[in-house]
């Protein structure tokens, strides 16, 4: 019996092309996390459940993803590799959890990426309503249904996917500058809005004893970190930098970054807009608090931003999960399209090209549910449960690996293995109490972002289609990685395979 499942060993292994800086890095986790995607989404769905404290929930949330970032940079710079967590997780605890840290990243970037196509498709009809343009054909343009915005949004994203394949490098430059009128504008608006907003500021915005339940603080904590969710983007490019610690940097300076935007935007929205204009207007609560500080057209400054936003998130998203893929090939936990590296490009394309029309695929399955609203927040809520799962996960791989430090150097121990292992049993603790509360919510199941049993169902699916994908490549492709739990070494010498 062979373990080989092509018959015979690759006659090499695949290497992407090292072209990136450490600005390069943190554009496209920049990129990936989208600040301005998420204030101008992401707080008003957060405002839903937690009110009025959405400074308190962002901080909270920050204390745990730090310390699951400087996990992540440390595991980085002892190995550096496109599948990062798959890598580090196989290798410190096992297998299978690693193969599933790979497999629910990349279906939960796919779920992303289908729920960013729809929001892109919004912030377009949104412009061109702003623009004087209502309908189309006799078709009345509606940002708030999910059928139009998800069939505009895919055609932005076979435009970006072809971007991503033809050079990381083109992406970045790209990202890069749309990253900087995105923040242009979101610094100037939301500086404004502190300014002159309406409703007094107050402290108790930022306290964490006020929220209105234990429930409302899990929910918002996950929410909270699928916001962060992104800047781990930096890590699956370690293989495409000139020098892998400048991933680290990258992702390091991306996580401030947003925190520092994520307060700015929580209090200028606060200042500027009631708890009912937070929570009430959802998808569109960035072009909103744009019209309630400007007329047109500056007005619509703060949509085009979001737009840029959604834009550059939907290929950054592309760009990470194309890279882990090719990682889990390269070690044949899946198939070997996953792995082809363009000669021409030195990316992976085939695979990225191949997610572009996962990501289309899943957002045509979305049109399900018919409001993009209800659509936005079944999305966010089985994605921040998987992600927590997965940085969890991480953490405590990093923890055990450098569990010797306890004894060498009790200050490197506190940064290397208690804090990962504290943030780990933070997330690992709300998603246990979110996916409970779900459970315990409802009494059927129901295709409806409100019911508890189809937001529990969602990431449960993610996580049990890992493990029938981990069996199958442990038992039919017979993948290496079950036997050694470790990945293909990225600085191992290799040639460049072509297709």
């Amino acid at each position: 019996m062979t373990d080989k499942p092509y018959g015979v060993d690759p006659p090499a292994r695949p290497v992407l092309r090292r072209s990136l800086g450490v600005l390069d890095g943190i554009a496209i986790a920049a990129s990936s996390t989208a600040a301005t995607t998420s204030i101008g989404i992401g707080l008003g769905v957060t405002a839903g459940v937690v009110g009025l404290h959405l400074p308190a929930i962002m901080l909270l949330a920050f204390l745990p993803v730090l310390g699951i970032a400087g996990a992540y940079s440390r595991l980085n710079r002892v190995e550096p590799n496109a599948g990062n967590g798959y890598v580090w997780v196989g290798r410190s605890l096992t297998p299978w959890l690693g193969f599933l840290v790979g497999w629910v990243n990349i279906v939960a970037t796919i779920a992303f990426l289908a729920y960013t196509t729809a929001v892109t498709g919004s912030a377009l009809i949104q412009l061109a309503g702003d623009a004087g343009i209502h309908a189309v054909g006799g078709l009345a343009l509606d940002p708030g249904s999910t059928a139009q915005t998800t069939l505009l949004g895919l055609v932005v994203l076979v435009a970006v996917t072809l971007t991503a394949v033809t050079g990381i490098r083109t992406a970045a430059r790209l990202q890069t500058g749309l990253l900087v009128f995105e923040y242009v504008v979101l610094l100037g608006f939301c500086g404004y809005g502190i300014v002159t907003g309406p409703h007094a500021f107050s402290w108790s915005w930022f306290d964490p004893f006020a929220l209105p339940s234990a429930q409302a603080l899990a929910q918002g904590l996950l929410l909270s970190v699928f916001c962060y969710w992104g800047f781990e983007a930096a890590f699956s490019v370690s293989e495409e930098v000139r020098d892998p610690r400048d991933a680290s940097r990258a992702g390091l300076i991306t996580l401030v970054t947003m925190l520092v935007l994520f307060l700015l935007g929580s209090v200028a929205f606060q200042r500027v807009l009631s708890e009912e204009e937070l929570a009430g207007h959802g998808a569109q609560g960035l072009a909103y608090f744009g019209e309630r500080l400007a007329s047109q057209p500056l007005a619509a400054l703060p949509l085009v931003a979001l737009m840029f936003s959604a834009v550059a998130s939907l290929q950054a998203g592309v760009i990470p999960t194309a890279r882990g893929m090719f990682a889990m090939s390269r070690d044949r936990t899946l198939g070997p399209v996953w792995s082809r590296v363009s000669a021409r490009y030195g990316t992976p394309a085939a695979g990225t090209l191949l997610i572009g029309a996962l990501a289309a695929a899943t957002a045509a399955l979305a049109l399900v549910i018919p409001r993009l609203a209800d659509m936005i927040m079944a999305t966010v809520n089985a994605v921040g449960i998987v992600v927590a799962l997965s940085y969890a996960l991480t953490a405590l791989a990093a923890a055990v690996r450098f569990r010797g430090l306890l004894r060498e150097d009790w200050r490197q121990g506190v940064r290397a293995v208690v804090l990962p292992t504290l943030s780990a049993a933070a997330l690992l603790g709300l998603g246990g109490y979110l996916g409970w509360s779900f459970y315990t919510s409802a009494d059927h199941l129901e295709l409806s972002p409100d019911n508890g049993w189809f937001l529990l169902l969602t990431p449960l699916a993610m996580i049990v289609s890992g493990f029938v994908a981990a069996a199958w490549a442990k038992w039919v492709r017979r993948s290496p990685y079950f036997r050694t739990g470790t990945g293909t070494d990225a600085d191992a010498p290799r040639l460049l395979t072509t297709h």
